[in-house]
Protein backbone atom coordinates (compact mmCIF):
# COMPACT_ATOMS: atom_id res chain seq x y z
CA UNK A 1 0.00 0.00 0.00
CA UNK A 2 1.39 3.43 -0.95
CA UNK A 3 1.75 6.02 1.75
CA UNK A 4 1.55 9.78 1.49
CA UNK A 5 4.22 11.84 3.30
CA UNK A 6 3.05 13.61 6.42
CA UNK A 7 4.33 16.96 5.12
CA UNK A 8 2.19 16.65 1.99
CA UNK A 9 -0.91 15.86 4.04
CA UNK A 10 -0.17 18.81 6.30
CA UNK A 11 0.15 21.13 3.33
CA UNK A 12 -3.18 19.93 1.96
CA UNK A 13 -4.91 20.65 5.27
CA UNK A 14 -3.72 24.26 5.30
CA UNK A 15 -6.00 27.05 4.03
CA UNK A 16 -5.86 27.88 0.34
CA UNK A 17 -4.33 31.30 0.86
CA UNK A 18 -1.37 29.75 2.67
CA UNK A 19 -0.70 27.48 -0.30
CA UNK A 20 -0.57 30.29 -2.85
CA UNK A 21 2.79 30.46 -4.65
CA UNK A 22 4.23 33.65 -3.17
CA UNK A 23 2.65 33.16 0.27
CA UNK A 24 3.92 29.59 0.60
CA UNK A 25 7.40 30.62 -0.50
CA UNK A 26 7.38 33.48 2.00
CA UNK A 27 6.39 31.14 4.85
CA UNK A 28 9.12 28.63 3.95
CA UNK A 29 11.88 31.20 3.41
CA UNK A 30 14.53 31.88 6.03
CA UNK A 31 17.51 34.18 6.44
CA UNK A 32 18.84 35.80 3.29
CA UNK A 33 16.17 34.15 1.12
CA UNK A 34 13.41 35.78 3.12
CA UNK A 35 15.17 39.15 3.05
CA UNK A 36 15.54 39.00 -0.74
CA UNK A 37 11.94 37.92 -1.21
CA UNK A 38 10.52 40.58 1.12
CA UNK A 39 12.62 43.35 -0.42
CA UNK A 40 11.64 42.31 -3.93
CA UNK A 41 7.95 42.04 -3.04
CA UNK A 42 7.99 45.48 -1.41
CA UNK A 43 9.49 47.07 -4.52
CA UNK A 44 7.07 45.25 -6.83
CA UNK A 45 4.06 46.18 -4.69
CA UNK A 46 5.11 49.83 -4.67
CA UNK A 47 5.23 49.95 -8.46
CA UNK A 48 1.94 48.08 -8.79
CA UNK A 49 0.28 50.57 -6.44
CA UNK A 50 1.74 53.44 -8.47
CA UNK A 51 0.36 51.91 -11.66
CA UNK A 52 -3.11 51.26 -10.25
CA UNK A 53 -3.52 54.63 -8.57
CA UNK A 54 -1.55 56.78 -11.00
CA UNK A 55 -4.45 59.23 -11.58
CA UNK A 56 -4.64 59.83 -7.81
CA UNK A 57 -0.89 59.94 -7.10
CA UNK A 58 0.36 61.95 -10.07
CA UNK A 59 -0.42 65.67 -9.73
CA UNK A 60 -0.53 66.14 -13.52
CA UNK A 61 -1.20 64.08 -16.61
CA UNK A 62 1.66 62.41 -18.46
CA UNK A 63 1.30 64.85 -21.36
CA UNK A 64 0.15 67.92 -19.44
CA UNK A 65 2.11 71.09 -20.16
CA UNK A 66 0.09 73.70 -18.28
CA UNK A 67 -2.42 74.27 -15.50
CA UNK A 68 -4.60 77.13 -14.30
CA UNK A 69 -1.51 79.26 -13.62
CA UNK A 70 -0.20 78.94 -17.17
CA UNK A 71 2.41 76.87 -18.98
CA UNK A 72 4.98 74.90 -17.02
CA UNK A 73 8.53 76.21 -16.98
CA UNK A 74 10.99 74.09 -18.92
CA UNK A 75 13.84 72.38 -17.07
CA UNK A 76 12.60 73.83 -13.78
CA UNK A 77 14.36 72.59 -10.65
CA UNK A 78 12.47 70.50 -8.07
CA UNK A 79 10.06 72.66 -6.10
CA UNK A 80 6.75 72.54 -4.26
CA UNK A 81 4.85 72.83 -7.54
CA UNK A 82 6.99 70.24 -9.34
CA UNK A 83 8.45 67.78 -6.82
CA UNK A 84 11.01 66.35 -9.23
CA UNK A 85 11.27 69.31 -11.58
CA UNK A 86 10.27 69.50 -15.24
CA UNK A 87 11.83 68.21 -18.46
CA UNK A 88 13.14 70.08 -21.47
CA UNK A 89 9.70 69.67 -23.02
CA UNK A 90 7.95 71.14 -19.99
CA UNK A 91 6.55 67.86 -18.60
CA UNK A 92 6.39 67.20 -14.87
CA UNK A 93 9.04 64.56 -14.07
CA UNK A 94 7.22 63.06 -11.08
CA UNK A 95 4.01 62.63 -13.05
CA UNK A 96 5.87 61.09 -15.99
CA UNK A 97 7.60 58.57 -13.71
CA UNK A 98 4.34 57.59 -11.99
CA UNK A 99 2.41 57.22 -15.24
CA UNK A 100 5.35 55.31 -16.73
CA UNK A 101 4.73 52.45 -14.31
CA UNK A 102 1.48 51.72 -16.13
CA UNK A 103 3.25 51.45 -19.47
CA UNK A 104 5.99 49.24 -18.03
CA UNK A 105 3.60 46.84 -16.30
CA UNK A 106 1.32 46.65 -19.36
CA UNK A 107 4.26 45.69 -21.56
CA UNK A 108 5.42 43.12 -19.00
CA UNK A 109 1.97 41.50 -18.89
CA UNK A 110 1.66 41.36 -22.68
CA UNK A 111 5.21 40.07 -23.20
CA UNK A 112 5.17 37.47 -20.41
CA UNK A 113 1.71 36.09 -21.23
CA UNK A 114 2.49 35.74 -24.93
CA UNK A 115 5.98 34.35 -24.33
CA UNK A 116 4.79 31.71 -21.88
CA UNK A 117 1.77 30.72 -23.95
CA UNK A 118 3.75 30.27 -27.16
CA UNK A 119 7.07 29.05 -25.77
CA UNK A 120 5.67 26.48 -23.34
CA UNK A 121 3.27 24.92 -25.85
CA UNK A 122 5.87 24.73 -28.61
CA UNK A 123 8.51 23.33 -26.25
CA UNK A 124 6.12 20.73 -24.86
CA UNK A 125 4.99 19.56 -28.29
CA UNK A 126 8.51 19.55 -29.69
CA UNK A 127 10.09 17.69 -26.79
CA UNK A 128 7.38 15.08 -26.30
CA UNK A 129 6.49 14.27 -29.91
CA UNK A 130 9.97 14.65 -31.43
CA UNK A 131 10.49 13.68 -35.07
CA UNK A 132 10.67 16.14 -37.95
CA UNK A 133 8.53 18.70 -36.10
CA UNK A 134 11.08 18.80 -33.29
CA UNK A 135 13.96 19.36 -35.72
CA UNK A 136 12.13 22.18 -37.51
CA UNK A 137 11.17 23.98 -34.30
CA UNK A 138 14.68 23.66 -32.87
CA UNK A 139 16.20 25.16 -36.04
CA UNK A 140 13.71 28.06 -35.99
CA UNK A 141 14.29 28.71 -32.28
CA UNK A 142 18.07 28.65 -32.72
CA UNK A 143 17.81 31.02 -35.69
CA UNK A 144 15.74 33.52 -33.69
CA UNK A 145 18.01 33.13 -30.66
CA UNK A 146 21.10 33.85 -32.77
CA UNK A 147 19.91 37.36 -33.64
CA UNK A 148 20.80 40.23 -31.29
CA UNK A 149 17.74 40.63 -29.09
CA UNK A 150 17.60 44.43 -29.19
CA UNK A 151 18.10 44.59 -32.96
CA UNK A 152 15.35 42.01 -33.48
CA UNK A 153 13.04 43.95 -31.15
CA UNK A 154 13.72 47.17 -33.11
CA UNK A 155 12.95 45.53 -36.45
CA UNK A 156 9.74 43.91 -35.22
CA UNK A 157 8.64 47.11 -33.50
CA UNK A 158 9.06 49.05 -36.74
CA UNK A 159 7.15 46.42 -38.71
CA UNK A 160 4.27 46.27 -36.21
CA UNK A 161 3.87 49.94 -35.36
CA UNK A 162 4.61 51.21 -38.86
CA UNK A 163 6.13 54.38 -37.44
CA UNK A 164 2.87 55.36 -35.70
CA UNK A 165 2.97 56.26 -32.01
CA UNK A 166 -0.04 55.37 -29.88
CA UNK A 167 -0.63 53.97 -26.42
CA UNK A 168 -1.89 50.47 -27.21
CA UNK A 169 -0.06 50.36 -30.51
CA UNK A 170 3.21 51.06 -28.73
CA UNK A 171 2.44 48.60 -25.92
CA UNK A 172 1.48 45.83 -28.33
CA UNK A 173 4.42 46.46 -30.64
CA UNK A 174 6.88 46.48 -27.74
CA UNK A 175 5.22 43.46 -26.11
CA UNK A 176 5.12 41.39 -29.30
CA UNK A 177 8.68 42.32 -30.23
CA UNK A 178 9.86 41.27 -26.76
CA UNK A 179 7.79 38.07 -27.07
CA UNK A 180 9.55 37.03 -30.26
CA UNK A 181 12.90 37.56 -28.56
CA UNK A 182 12.10 35.52 -25.43
CA UNK A 183 9.98 32.67 -26.81
CA UNK A 184 13.12 30.58 -27.60
CA UNK A 185 14.14 30.67 -23.93
CA UNK A 186 10.87 29.14 -22.74
CA UNK A 187 10.97 26.75 -25.70
CA UNK A 188 14.44 25.44 -24.83
CA UNK A 189 13.73 24.95 -21.13
CA UNK A 190 10.38 23.19 -21.56
CA UNK A 191 11.63 21.08 -24.47
CA UNK A 192 14.62 19.81 -22.48
CA UNK A 193 12.36 18.90 -19.54
CA UNK A 194 9.82 17.22 -21.84
CA UNK A 195 12.54 15.09 -23.48
CA UNK A 196 13.69 13.96 -20.03
CA UNK A 197 10.26 13.39 -18.55
CA UNK A 198 8.78 11.36 -21.41
CA UNK A 199 11.10 8.47 -20.45
CA UNK A 200 10.04 8.51 -16.79
CA UNK A 201 8.06 5.67 -15.22
CA UNK A 202 4.93 7.73 -14.50
CA UNK A 203 4.61 8.59 -18.22
CA UNK A 204 4.93 4.94 -19.18
CA UNK A 205 2.31 4.08 -16.57
CA UNK A 206 -0.06 6.67 -18.05
CA UNK A 207 0.42 5.09 -21.47
CA UNK A 208 -0.29 1.63 -20.10
CA UNK A 209 -3.61 2.68 -18.55
CA UNK A 210 -4.66 4.18 -21.90
CA UNK A 211 -4.28 7.92 -21.34
CA UNK A 212 -4.32 9.96 -24.52
CA UNK A 213 -1.26 11.82 -25.75
CA UNK A 214 -2.70 15.31 -25.08
CA UNK A 215 -3.66 14.26 -21.54
CA UNK A 216 -0.18 12.93 -20.83
CA UNK A 217 1.45 16.03 -22.28
CA UNK A 218 -0.62 18.68 -20.56
CA UNK A 219 -1.49 16.89 -17.31
CA UNK A 220 1.60 14.87 -16.44
CA UNK A 221 4.57 16.21 -18.39
CA UNK A 222 3.66 19.90 -18.33
CA UNK A 223 3.17 19.94 -14.56
CA UNK A 224 6.72 18.69 -13.98
CA UNK A 225 8.35 20.60 -16.85
CA UNK A 226 7.55 24.10 -15.62
CA UNK A 227 9.29 24.11 -12.23
CA UNK A 228 12.11 26.34 -13.45
CA UNK A 229 9.80 28.80 -15.24
CA UNK A 230 9.27 31.21 -12.29
CA UNK A 231 12.92 32.28 -12.44
CA UNK A 232 12.86 32.64 -16.25
CA UNK A 233 9.57 34.54 -16.00
CA UNK A 234 10.97 37.08 -13.55
CA UNK A 235 14.21 37.45 -15.48
CA UNK A 236 12.31 37.98 -18.70
CA UNK A 237 10.01 40.49 -17.01
CA UNK A 238 13.03 42.52 -15.94
CA UNK A 239 14.58 42.15 -19.39
CA UNK A 240 11.28 43.30 -20.91
CA UNK A 241 11.54 46.55 -18.93
CA UNK A 242 15.10 47.06 -20.12
CA UNK A 243 14.15 46.28 -23.73
CA UNK A 244 11.21 48.67 -23.58
CA UNK A 245 13.48 51.36 -22.14
CA UNK A 246 16.05 50.70 -24.85
CA UNK A 247 13.40 50.97 -27.58
CA UNK A 248 12.20 54.26 -26.13
CA UNK A 249 15.75 55.53 -25.69
CA UNK A 250 16.54 54.81 -29.34
CA UNK A 251 13.34 56.47 -30.55
CA UNK A 252 11.31 53.35 -31.37
CA UNK A 253 9.03 53.45 -28.33
CA UNK A 254 5.94 55.41 -27.37
CA UNK A 255 5.65 59.14 -27.98
CA UNK A 256 5.22 61.54 -25.05
CA UNK A 257 1.68 62.51 -26.05
CA UNK A 258 0.52 58.87 -26.17
CA UNK A 259 1.88 57.58 -22.86
CA UNK A 260 4.69 58.06 -20.38
CA UNK A 261 7.72 55.88 -21.04
CA UNK A 262 10.96 55.96 -19.06
CA UNK A 263 13.27 55.20 -21.97
CA UNK A 264 11.98 58.18 -23.95
CA UNK A 265 12.46 60.45 -20.94
CA UNK A 266 16.07 59.25 -20.60
CA UNK A 267 16.66 60.04 -24.26
CA UNK A 268 15.36 63.57 -23.81
CA UNK A 269 17.51 63.99 -20.69
CA UNK A 270 20.78 63.44 -22.57
CA UNK A 271 21.08 67.09 -23.54
CA UNK A 272 20.49 68.15 -19.93
CA UNK A 273 23.49 66.30 -18.54
CA UNK A 274 26.09 68.77 -19.80
CA UNK A 275 24.12 71.66 -18.32
CA UNK A 276 24.06 70.15 -14.83
CA UNK A 277 20.34 69.36 -14.96
CA UNK A 278 20.28 66.00 -13.19
CA UNK A 279 16.65 65.51 -12.21
CA UNK A 280 15.34 64.81 -15.73
CA UNK A 281 17.44 61.67 -16.01
CA UNK A 282 18.03 60.48 -12.44
CA UNK A 283 14.42 59.77 -11.52
CA UNK A 284 13.36 57.83 -14.67
CA UNK A 285 16.64 55.89 -14.53
CA UNK A 286 16.14 55.11 -10.84
CA UNK A 287 12.62 53.85 -11.57
CA UNK A 288 14.00 51.42 -14.16
CA UNK A 289 16.74 50.19 -11.82
CA UNK A 290 14.43 49.72 -8.82
CA UNK A 291 11.73 47.90 -10.79
CA UNK A 292 14.25 45.55 -12.39
CA UNK A 293 15.88 45.00 -8.99
CA UNK A 294 12.58 44.15 -7.32
CA UNK A 295 11.58 41.60 -9.97
CA UNK A 296 15.05 40.05 -9.99
CA UNK A 297 15.11 39.66 -6.19
CA UNK A 298 11.75 37.90 -6.25
CA UNK A 299 12.89 35.58 -9.03
CA UNK A 300 16.17 34.66 -7.37
CA UNK A 301 14.55 33.93 -4.01
CA UNK A 302 11.79 31.82 -5.61
CA UNK A 303 14.42 29.87 -7.52
CA UNK A 304 16.36 29.18 -4.30
CA UNK A 305 13.23 27.97 -2.55
CA UNK A 306 12.25 25.76 -5.48
CA UNK A 307 15.69 24.08 -5.58
CA UNK A 308 15.50 20.73 -3.73
CA UNK A 309 19.23 20.85 -2.91
CA UNK A 310 18.85 24.18 -1.12
CA UNK A 311 15.81 22.90 0.77
CA UNK A 312 17.78 19.81 1.82
CA UNK A 313 20.69 21.88 3.09
CA UNK A 314 18.30 24.13 5.01
CA UNK A 315 16.61 21.15 6.66
CA UNK A 316 20.02 19.66 7.52
CA UNK A 317 21.06 22.96 9.09
CA UNK A 318 17.89 23.06 11.18
CA UNK A 319 18.41 19.46 12.35
CA UNK A 320 21.98 20.23 13.39
CA UNK A 321 20.83 23.30 15.29
CA UNK A 322 18.10 21.33 17.05
CA UNK A 323 20.51 18.54 17.93
CA UNK A 324 23.04 21.01 19.29
CA UNK A 325 20.36 22.65 21.43
CA UNK A 326 19.20 19.31 22.84
CA UNK A 327 22.68 17.92 23.45
CA UNK A 328 23.40 19.79 26.73
CA UNK A 329 20.04 18.80 28.17
CA UNK A 330 20.71 15.13 27.40
CA UNK A 331 24.22 15.13 28.82
CA UNK A 332 23.10 16.67 32.11
CA UNK A 333 20.85 13.71 32.87
CA UNK A 334 23.68 11.58 34.23
CA UNK A 335 23.06 9.72 37.49
CA UNK A 336 25.25 10.66 40.40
Amino acid sequence: MSTVPTAVLADRREPLWKRLPVVSHLRRSVGLQRGMLVAGLVLCVVFIVLALFAPLIAPYGFGQLSDADGNFARQAAPSAMHLWGTTVGGYDVFSRVVWGTRTAIAVIVVAVVLSISIGVVLGLVSGYLGGWLDRVLVVVADAVYAFPSLLLAIVISIVISGGQSSLWGGILSAGISITVVYVPQYFRVVRAEAVRLKAEAFVESAKVVGSSTPRIMFRHVLRNATRSLPLILTLNASEAILTLAALGFLGFGIGPTSAAEWGYDLNRALSDTASGIWWTGVFPGSAIVLMVLGITLVGESLNDLADPRLRTRRRAGRKKTTAAAQAPAETTEVPA
